[in-house]
């Protein structure tokens, strides 16, 4: 996005994405918790900062798993437009070390549910033998698919460059 914060982008209505996350998390009973160091989200959160010996994604994902002991859900501030039902479904969804959504057959971990004392110990061997993958950090963990009709599949595209705002 040319350096600029994802978060910030503004959905259709008008809303920054970071913004609609953080209310569409509480909205479905979840806490929210940003990941990382960046003072330009200004939203009513807590935040905790990557593990510093972690590299890539995971540093984000290993800080917040070693922050809880039950259950941790994982969304990307960069998805406009999924919705509290659906983050409800991925919250309710059968016991598992890890779940997350696969539209088109490819792991989506930023719209997952991690069970954080389970799976710590795992995600802290993977990145110290060089894993970076939170893709890679699924399959290991032998993760459950939350399956996914179309248009639930729909709401988890996410903006990773400009062009992408159009689409939705």
């Amino acid at each position: 996005m040319g350096g600029a914060p994802k978060g910030l982008l503004v959905t259709p209505d008008g809303e920054p994405v970071v913004v609609r996350a953080v209310r569409v998390l509480r909205e479905a009973g979840v806490t929210p918790v940003l990941v990382g160091r960046s003072d330009a989200y200004d939203v009513d959160a807590d935040r905790v900062a990557d593990a510093p010996d972690v590299r890539g994604p995971l540093a984000g994902l290993v800080a917040l798993l070693e922050r809880h002991d039950g259950p941790v859900v994982t969304v990307a501030c960069d998805m406009p437009f999924f919705t509290a039902p659906l983050v409800r479904r991925l919250v309710e969804a059968p016991p598992a070390r890890a779940v997350a959504a696969r539209p088109g057959g490819v792991w989506q971990p930023f719209f997952a549910r991690w069970d954080a004392a389970n799976v710590r110990a795992d995600a802290r061997a993977y990145a110290s033998a060089g894993g970076r993958s939170l893709f890679g950090l699924l399959e290991r963990l032998g993760a459950a698919e939350l399956p996914l009709s179309e248009v639930e599949a729909g709401l988890l595209v996410d903006w990773d460059a400009p062009g992408d705002v159009t689409r939705g």
